[in-house]
């Protein structure tokens, strides 16, 4: 699946926020070694570079796309490309972050156990991934993947069941289950959004990407037209034109004893 840093960056602000809420409840003063896991074009690699301006830290992305932008970007990092699923640093990392990826997972709860054990001791593994997914935002999309004009079509592409999702609890259960002792919540971020189709608009850089990748032309646009009048028929405007676009996150941290 090909990735667009300048899609996804369109709303660059708002995805970014959730990263700088995370790494504030990070306690770590001095990690040696970071791994931004899930880097995309370098957005949250820059919050690490900034507040651990003496570490090595390496952004692990699997689009190369991501990573011609974060490598131009000029954030003090390495950059590799790797897969979470699969990918080992060379050293214990003492932080392993993952900004909004780790939901892209075939079992997220399992990949967050298998970096967990990653980490040098008293290491400590962050990470945000949307809870929007019994949502609207992601329901209307869900709804017109499994119709049947595009059910057969899309089979291939990577879907969420927006009623097996994995929880809050699911990721406390697993990392109480390793010794540790997360710490875990939930934020609701009330984004405001301007312009035509904000929401699919924010949508087009995310969550909708495993599906119009597979599509193009009038097939693609055609697609589009019905996510798109699904989302504006569950956000409509404010009088002053502009959108409200809640949007749930879940956030977690845990250290190795």
């Amino acid at each position: 699946m090909a990735w667009d840093p300048e899609l996804y960056l369109r709303f660059g602000g708002e995805r970014t926020r959730a990263a700088a809420d995370l790494l504030a409840r990070v306690l770590l003063t001095s990690p040696k070694r970071v791994a931004d896991i899930g880097c995309g074009p370098g957005n949250s690699t820059a919050l690490l570079a900034a507040r651990y301006p003496d570490a090595d830290i390496e952004g692990v992305d699997s689009s190369e796309e991501m990573l011609a932008d974060a490598r131009a970007s000029g954030v003090r990092a390495r950059w590799t490309q790797g897969d979470f699923n699969s990918w080992t640093p060379a050293h214990a990392p003492d932080l392993i972050y993952a900004n909004a990826s780790l939901q892209w997972a075939d079992d997220p709860v399992a990949t967050t156990l298998r970096l967990y054990r990653l980490l040098a001791p008293g290491g400590v593994i962050a990470l945000q991934v949307p809870q929007n997914f019994d949502q609207p935002s992601h329901v209307v999309i869900h709804d017109v993947v499994e119709s049947p004009s595009w059910k057969d079509r899309l089979s291939v592409a990577r879907r969420y069941d927006p009623g097996a999702f994995a929880r809050a609890a699911d990721y406390l259960r697993a990392l109480l289950g390793e010794g540790a002792a997360p710490d875990v919540w939930t934020s609701e971020y009330i984004h405001v959004v301007e312009g035509a189709d904000p929401v699919f608009r924010f949508l087009s850089g995310s969550a909708l990407r495993p599906f119009t990748a597979l599509l193009d032309g009038e097939t693609r646009a055609a697609f589009e037209k019905e996510v798109r009048t699904g989302l504006a028929y569950a956000y409509p405007p404010e009088p002053d034109g502009r959108t409200f676009f809640p949007f749930r996150r879940l956030f977690v941290i845990a250290a190795r004893p």
